[in-house]
């Protein structure tokens, strides 16, 4: 699901997000050329949350740091925010944090059914493979089959993030 340049700046900022206490959630480069844009998404793990002063420290460690690796040729714009209320599930602790939530998920490749997209309740995740209860029954995911999944913004998920 990631790119070999996305993987080299998230392993980039590992280090400078545990420093201020926060997580990396994913690293996205989207565009091309001189448009593109680099997105990180980060979390203080204990809140859920990215608060406006450790997005502005995590954006000014990160810049520091990216001047120097280079790792990106040509221009770029770095954005540094939280993943938000309806994130993406990105790591396979998403599924076993957020199991009793409504989700959007998008497979590679089709179901023996031809089935590729699918919402429905988590109910887990085991050995690899995530179980969503769907309007048609519990369908049975593979995570490693995954091209991106999503939390879907309901009332109930509103209320939780609120309390967290």
């Amino acid at each position: 699901m990631t790119t070999p340049l996305e993987h080299k700046i998230e392993t980039i900022a590992r280090p400078v997000a545990g420093d201020l206490g926060l997580e990396i959630i994913c690293v996205r480069i989207i565009g091309e050329g001189g448009s593109r844009n680099v997105q990180i998404l980060a979390e203080n793990p204990a809140t859920r949350n990215l608060s406006l002063d450790d997005c502005a420290k995590l954006s000014k460690g990160l810049s520091a740091i990216l001047d120097v690796e280079d790792p990106i040729e040509g221009a770029y714009r770095l954005e540094v925010s939280s993943p938000g209320i309806d994130r993406p599930l990105i790591r396979e602790k998403d599924f076993e944090d957020f199991k009793g939530f409504e989700a959007k998920i998008e497979t590679q490749t089709p179901s023996e059914n031809g089935q590729k997209r699918y919402r429905g309740r988590i109910k887990g995740i085991d050995n690899g493979v995530i179980s969503l209860e769907t309007d048609t029954g519990v369908e049975a995911i593979p995570f490693s089959g995954l091209s991106k999944a999503r939390l879907v913004l309901t009332d109930d998920l509103i209320k939780a993030t609120a309390n967290m």
